[in-house]
């Protein structure tokens, strides 16, 4: 990466794009020192455990790095490979290099299919430098330093929670912590679930003379059932970046979506979230359009120019959520279609789908034959024929020995 560059972007209007539909900012003065007082591009990082396969959620960090770009941030993608093998094994070994090749080419499609410039962003593997001697001393470190209960609470809300934990979901945010030094950056940004691994960070690392962060969080997109976040580990609350358009509109048809409930309502969450910030990263802040191909018995297609009229419009009963899922399952479809596309056209892209999450192929079981006994429906007749059989095979063997 670059080393000291003078910004071009005003001081205030990159502070305003990096905090931009965020939900919440922990020391935002870190930020306002790097961009007023050193005068330089703020340098942040945003990392991703390549564990299940990447959703639709993904968008959400998406259209977030592309508010930092422009920013004139110099953004690091760093795929954590050695933590998506911590996280209870969600990601073997064997496999998990793969997996991180699929989540770049992802990550890198996503971004160009909304416009997205990625020559400026850096990506980085975990392993290149977790490895190393003295990332695995700073580890010990942590280890002298942090509590089993602390380590245990900060990533309660990232690491899979299970009856009896392995202690690699103790090591899983202490690594997080101390990217944030490895990687040199001022600033880490993720979902509002990571929230707990940066205040272990903000609290640990001075300890081991390593100064503290600011931390950028995003709200988290709800899945499709009733609460809950989108998960990969959770194929029903989430639909894949490849997702065929069927499957698709089939998820989006089971979807929870109570009438006039605007607050449970992942469906709208995703507009929100997703659909509004691509269009206005697309067409400019002020822009949105969101269309409903409605039958004409309900009302005829239907065009919102506002998300706040599309909730309203909801919540007053006004759009049944039958409607509002043929919106969603459409916008979606478009979304999905330049990936699809970009997928079936590059053969790495394939290799790494492929070989990252090979099919599991289940061996059928071949049945016993039933010991049934003596006491069924031509038992007794069957008896009489085996016995007649034995009787002539022994009148033949006693005929030849004679």
């Amino acid at each position: 990466m670059s080393t000291e560059v003078t910004p071009t972007v005003d001081p205030q209007v990159a502070f305003d794009l990096i905090t931009k539909n965020l939900q919440e900012v922990l020391n935002p003065q870190i930020i306002k020192n790097v961009l007023e007082v050193e005068k330089r591009h703020l340098k942040l990082y945003w990392g991703t455990a390549p564990t299940g396969r990447p959703h639709c959620g993904y968008f959400v960090p998406m259209t977030k790095l592309a508010d930092f770009l422009k920013a004139g941030c110099e953004v690091t993608v760093l795929l954590a490979d050695l933590h998506a093998f911590l996280d209870n094994m969600k990601a073997p070994l064997e496999v998990v290099n793969y997996r991180a090749k699929y989540y770049e080419l992802t990550i890198k499609a996503i971004l160009r299919s909304i416009n997205v410039p990625i020559e400026k962003l850096h990506f980085v593997l975990g392993s290149s430098y977790e490895l190393t001697s003295e990332y695995t001393l700073d580890i010990f470190k942590m280890a002298n330093i942090v509590s089993q209960n602390d380590a245990k609470r900060a990533g309660a809300d990232v690491v899979k929670q299970v009856a009896n934990p392995l202690l690699s979901g103790l090591i899983y945010p202490l690594m997080q912590a101390l990217d944030e030094e490895y990687l040199k950056v001022d600033a880490q940004f993720g979902g509002v679930d990571q929230r707990k691994i940066f205040v272990l960070a903000e609290e640990n690392l001075p300890s081991l003379g390593y100064k503290k962060r600011a931390h950028l969080m995003n709200p988290m997109v709800p899945g499709l059932g009733q609460g809950g976040k989108m998960s990969a580990s959770d194929p029903n609350s989430k639909i894949d970046l490849l997702e065929e358009p069927k499957v698709v509109k089939k998820k989006i048809n089971s979807a929870f979506c109570s009438p006039g409930n605007v607050e449970e309502n992942g469906l709208l969450s995703f507009i929100e979230f997703v659909v509004q910030p691509i269009q206005a990263l697309k067409f400019g802040d002020n822009h949105f359009e969101f269309f409903i191909d409605r039958p004409e018995k309900f009302g005829g297609p239907i065009t919102f120019k506002s998300f706040a009229e599309l909730k309203q419009a909801f919540r007053d009963e006004k759009l049944s959520p039958p409607d509002l899922k043929t919106g969603v399952a459409d916008a979606i479809n478009a979304l999905l279609a330049p990936l699809r596309e970009e997928f079936a056209a590059n053969p790495e892209f394939q290799e790494a789908e492929k070989k990252g999450y090979p099919v599991e192929v289940k061996v059928k079981k071949t049945k016993k034959p039933k010991n049934k006994g003596s006491r069924y429906p031509g038992a007794q007749a069957q008896t009489k024929t085996e016995d007649a059989s034995v009787e002539k095979v022994a009148e033949q063997l006693e005929k030849t020995t004679v």
